[in-house]
């Protein structure tokens, strides 16, 4: 009787541990699949990184922040470019706030709207780009720009278009 209940029990035991093996094998295959899924989406994401790196240098190339010469240039004149750019870009935003036709935007706004400069990217140390809307009508203007030493900003226009009307 002490034999046949050693019997089972070693035939339990070894049905018990052929179960953790199977089973333990399944989960670690189960991980290393996931394991080789991780790391396709992190060589994935890391070919993604550098693109989008590429992208922001490439369009960051004119960009006062970026343009060490530009920079140079108003540290020499005595400006802290860190709140000069910001100090350029209000000065602009204020021309919206002028009554009437927008001294800067060349263009006649639709009726019962006023034309608005929205957005300014400051190129260099003398070029700003940006755009104006009314809500109907919108375009871009190309500006130079000169900085007094009393602080004051004059903005002289180049160049400008304004999108055609569908």
């Amino acid at each position: 009787m002490k034999q046949k209940i050693f019997i089972y029990l070693f035939v339990f035991t070894i049905l018990l541990v052929l179960f953790q093996y199977i089973n333990a094998k399944r989960v670690f295959e189960g991980m290393n699949h996931k394991l080789e899924g991780y790391k396709t989406q992190l060589s994935k994401y890391k070919d993604s990184v550098s693109i989008l790196q590429n992208d922001i240098l490439e369009v960051s190339h004119f960009n006062l922040s970026r343009n060490e010469d530009a920079i140079s240039y108003f540290e020499e004149e005595g400006y802290d470019v860190s709140e000069l750019i910001p100090f350029i870009k209000d000065e602009l935003y204020k021309s919206n706030e002028k009554k009437g036709e927008h001294p800067i935007v060349p263009y006649a706004s639709s009726e019962g709207r006023k034309m608005m400069v929205n957005t300014v990217k400051l190129l260099n140390h003398k070029w700003i780009i940006a755009d104006f809307s009314d809500g109907e009508y919108w375009g871009e203007i190309f500006l130079t720009y000169e900085i007094a030493p009393d602080r004051t900003v004059t903005f002289n226009l180049v160049e400008y278009f304004l999108y055609p009307f569908d």
